[in-house]
């Protein structure tokens, strides 16, 4: 057991000589711009400004390089117990991305396990060392939720019994964010989280761990406002990171700030290309091309989409990145055609889409929306039968994985295709009934942060519904709510003005319109949307 230990942990440790290893993180230190950071520890005073250098990276999720700097002063310092604690972290990876895979799993493990025998750690860092352990800590049978939580309550018993310790303030209230559940609406672990780090960010308006984490916290419809700030900040802060760059597109996203988030993700692309971050690069080209697409610059979207399989191609799924894993970077080259489709409401091209299988259920299921979407509503509803039940099969292998949270999200993505299945069929008021219970399900949750949105949100496609069906009034509800929960959206400002019109209510109609012309004014494209409402404002 102790050779399989030693082996696992060596090879989280760089091949690179020790003194080439630490003159290149030399190097690092004195050229990035990741921010400001101080996180006191026992080991040997000559690898301070390396240590620090790794939080920061481990503060902006980047976590390949946080490792790199780890495993240069353990090089120097073999008895630094709190560089295996940065190993296990980065292990561990993006907090908000979902469950771990085994191989993490087993090198987080023997991290924090050699963290725990190494060395002669204070008794606070013994505190880090033994939460960390504690994501790790019967992996194999105790579900991934319960060892989130049990981290959660070590970090806490960090900040309780050192409470001198404002980097552990800042790792709890990550913690705690990191736990929050997707339905519940009073945002109680995001508010808790952002009650801790908003004071510091005001008493260290330098540091990255801030900004970054209080972006995550605030990244709800509810809340997106109060993370402006840190959103307009952060990329400032740590401008050599390229998640510092794309986060703030996060919330920019979330309150319809699309130019905002255009210029953030094209540098956090171009930063993650220069830095071989495969998985980074395709994450930000997602949220590039989600808010393209509301301002109608489909040319450049048809770009983004262009490039994207070339990107894919050095995505290396066994290796250690940044803040975005593997699974990100699939899920960023499925949704984008996947949207380049649905957003123009191209329902053939939609059905049309290829089927390229990937290592994650999840991601699978967003061709096969978009493919059943687009069927049904081209005329076709037959041929979506086979990609709704293939969305069922794909929500029953995420049951058998215990991944509730995406299996709950593919079943509504199931729902809402057989809903426009039945309408596209004559069953009109059984499909308005069945969409509007997906969207009431959808409402209970949120979006991951894989993601900028739904790829349709469900409560829009019910208004597009309603609108067919001659029911403008409950239409205008639905693109209503859902402006409101998704302001910013061209589909939902359209919407909204066509419901408006129809019922009668010019005035309403023409300040949708006009909002639609706003959100669009960049447009690259004449989309029939934009001269119906250009006529319409003129006219009226």
């Amino acid at each position: 057991m102790i050779r399989i230990l030693a082996a696992l942990v060596s090879s989280l440790v760089l091949a690179a000589p020790a003194l080439a290893q630490h003159e290149e993180h030399a190097a690092a230190t004195s050229t990035e711009k990741l921010g400001t950071v101080e996180f006191a520890t026992s080991c040997a005073p000559p690898v301070k400004a390396e240590f620090n250098h790794a939080v920061a990276l481990l503060h902006s999720f980047e976590f390949r390089r946080a490792a790199e700097g780890f495993n240069a002063v353990l090089e120097r310092d073999s008895s630094c117990a709190m560089a295996y604690w940065g190993l296990a972290l980065c292990q561990w990876g993006n907090p908000f991305a979902g469950l771990k895979t085994g191989a993490l799993l087993e090198r987080g493990n023997a991290a924090a396990q050699k963290g725990l025998a190494t060395g002669s750690p204070t008794p606070r860092e013994r505190a880090y060392l033994e939460a960390v352990a504690a994501l790790y800590k019967d992996y194999a049978t105790v579900p991934h939720r319960e060892r989130g939580l049990a981290y959660e309550r070590g970090m806490e018993r960090v900040e309780r019994e050192f409470p001198s310790d404002e980097e552990g303030r800042m790792f709890y209230a990550l913690a705690v964010s990191q736990n929050a559940l997707s339905t519940d609406k009073t945002y109680a672990n995001q508010l808790k989280a952002g009650a801790i780090l908003e004071p510091l960010f005001k008493k260290y308006p330098d540091h990255p761990g801030l900004a970054h984490y209080i972006i995550h916290a605030y990244d709800a419809p509810a809340l997106a406002p109060k993370a402006l700030d840190a959103a307009r900040r952060y990329a400032s802060i740590a401008p050599s990171a390229p998640h510092a760059l794309h986060m703030p597109s996060h919330t920019f996203t979330r309150v319809g700030y699309w130019k905002d988030s255009i210029e953030t993700n094209i540098a956090s692309e171009r930063t993650s290309l220069e830095q071989n971050v495969a998985g980074e690069a395709l994450h930000a080209m997602d949220y590039q091309t989600y808010a393209y697409l509301q301002t109608a610059q489909d040319q450049k979207a048809l770009a983004v989409m262009r490039r994207a399989p070339a990107v894919l191609a050095r995505l290396d799924v066994n290796a250690m990145g940044g803040a975005a894993p593997p699974v990100a970077g699939f899920f960023a080259s499925a949704a984008i055609p996947a949207r380049y489709a649905l957003e123009r409401g191209a329902w053939a091209q939609a059905a049309a889409l290829e089927v390229r299988p990937s290592p994650f259920p999840h991601v699978d299921a967003i061709t096969h929306f978009a493919r059943a979407v687009g069927a049904a509503r081209s005329g076709n509803p037959a041929a979506a039968a086979a990609d709704v039940q293939r969305l069922a099969d794909l929500r029953d292998k995420l049951l058998e994985m215990k991944d509730a949270y995406w299996s709950e999200q593919v079943d509504i993505q199931r729902r809402v295709a057989e809903a426009w299945i039945a309408f596209a069929e004559g069953q009109r008021e059984q499909g308005i009934e069945m969409l509007r219970a997906a969207a009431d399900a959808e409402d209970k949750t949120d979006k991951a942060a894989i993601t900028p949105g739904p790829l349709a949100p469900a409560r829009e496609l019910l208004g597009e519904m309603l609108l067919e069906a001659q029911d403008a009034k409950a239409a205008l509800t639905a693109f209503e709510a859902t402006m409101a929960k998704e302001p910013g959206r061209f589909r939902g400002a359209y919407g909204a003005a066509r419901a408006a019109e129809a019922a009668g209510d010019r005035a309403a109609a023409r300040g949708h319109y006009k909002r639609l012309l706003e959100i669009a004014g960049a447009a690259d494209t004449s989309r029939p949307e934009l001269e119906r409402a250009r006529a319409f404002v003129k006219q009226s």
